[in-house]
């Protein structure tokens, strides 16, 4: 691109912070970097036209864990660490809905619900019997019992006839929250480039030099917020994962309510007003789902299409409206990234497929950085 004079010096000369990502954690960055900086320059690259990556394309789950989820991570983490992994995420739910508002995110609380499958009594057995404890060890988040038997109320098929359920859980408008959130941000003196992706940096000078697909130019401060992309740009410990999502058309007189688990969590699906959101399957092939490349494959799509007929919608006559997938940053640890990696470099990466819960923390605590 070969810029103007007004063009270079508006948007990309004295730049004090410049962020890669437009998604959740990179517009709360920038929120909060415009409060505590109030005279700063602050730019947004995004290599999408829309926000790409998860923070458009996931589910719209405001979830903390499902029971067999803190099961699995009591098994490999401490109570302390498990304690302050769903600490976060309850803290960070409540931090975007201060930040936004309910209703600028169609937030709704129908609880949630994990699902066993009838081959699967013995997780439903072991998750059962770590009621007591689990409820013991969260009651600091959130002041009472977090879960609690509940009858198959919405009759779902070839599962173990009680549900694990959460009041505590939600869902959102993901849409809608996105949408907010930028406005939020531009309103803030904060600019947004879209359709700009960062090929690499130099961060070997006083300050960063940045290079584009179309331009470069030089920042004080550059911050990674690109989560599943992360390690296009830095070596750092998280990996790419696709998640794949469907949705259905109107479904007529649905009484399905809420946000749904399966399978350990690998499943998940919930009602948007009267259509059935349903994503998941990437326990099906790991290796392939371990990418950075948007697409659906036919072996999780049809695993997909077989649940919403065997298992959601047994008894009804349904159609499939839309498919597509999102990029998660997950590792072998559940805790974000984030962190200052030289004098003028910081990264908040590594979500772990709880953006939303995580996200507006991470951007909050990447400004608090600076």
């Amino acid at each position: 691109m070969n810029l103007s004079y007004w063009e270079y010096k508006t948007w990309l000369s004295n730049i004090d912070f410049t962020i890669v990502g437009s998604g959740i954690v990179g517009l709360n960055c920038a929120y909060y970097l415009s409060k505590k900086h109030p005279k700063a320059k602050i730019l947004i690259l995004e290599k999408g036209t829309l926000p790409q990556g998860a923070s458009t394309k996931n589910a719209g789950f405001a979830c903390f864990g499902s029971i067999s989820e803190i099961v699995s991570d009591l098994k490999i983490h401490s109570q302390e660490e498990v304690l302050e992994l769903v600490r976060s995420r309850w803290e960070g739910i409540q931090l975007l809905r201060a930040t936004l508002g309910d209703s600028k995110m169609d937030f709704q609380q129908h609880g949630g619900h994990e699902l066993f499958l009838k081959e699967n009594t013995k997780l439903f057995n072991d998750c059962s019997e770590a009621l007591s404890n689990i409820n013991k060890l969260l009651k600091p988040v959130y002041g009472e019992d977090a879960y609690f038997l509940h009858r198959n109320t919405f009759k779902f098929n070839n599962i173990v006839n009680q549900y694990i359920s959460s009041q505590f859980e939600a869902q959102i408008n993901t849409g809608t929250m996105m949408n907010s959130l930028l406005s939020l941000v531009r309103h803030s003196g904060v600019n947004i480039l879209n359709s700009i992706g960062v090929t690499s940096f130099d961060d070997s000078h006083g300050s960063v030099k940045v290079y584009t697909n179309q331009f470069e130019f030089q920042t004080k401060k550059l911050i990674i917020a690109t989560n599943g992309f992360a390690n296009e740009l830095l070596d750092q410990e998280v990996k790419p994962a696709r998640a794949q999502v469907l949705i259905t058309k109107p479904i007529k007189n649905l009484e399905i309510k809420g946000t749904f688990h399966l399978d350990e969590g690998f499943y998940y699906f919930r009602n948007i007003e009267n259509r059935i959101l349903l994503g998941g399957g990437r326990n099906l092939d790991f290796k392939t789902e371990e990418t950075s490349e948007f697409g659906q494959t036919e072996l999780i799509q049809n695993r997909l299409d077989s649940m919403l007929r065997e298992i959601i919608l047994p008894d009804t006559d349904f159609e499939i409206e839309r498919r597509w997938s999102g990029i998660m940053g997950i590792g072998n640890t559940k805790k974000p990234i984030v962190k200052q990696l030289s004098d003028n470099l910081i990264c908040g990466v590594r979500l772990g497929g709880m953006g939303i819960a995580i996200g507006s923390l991470v951007g909050k605590n990447l400004a608090d950085l600076t």
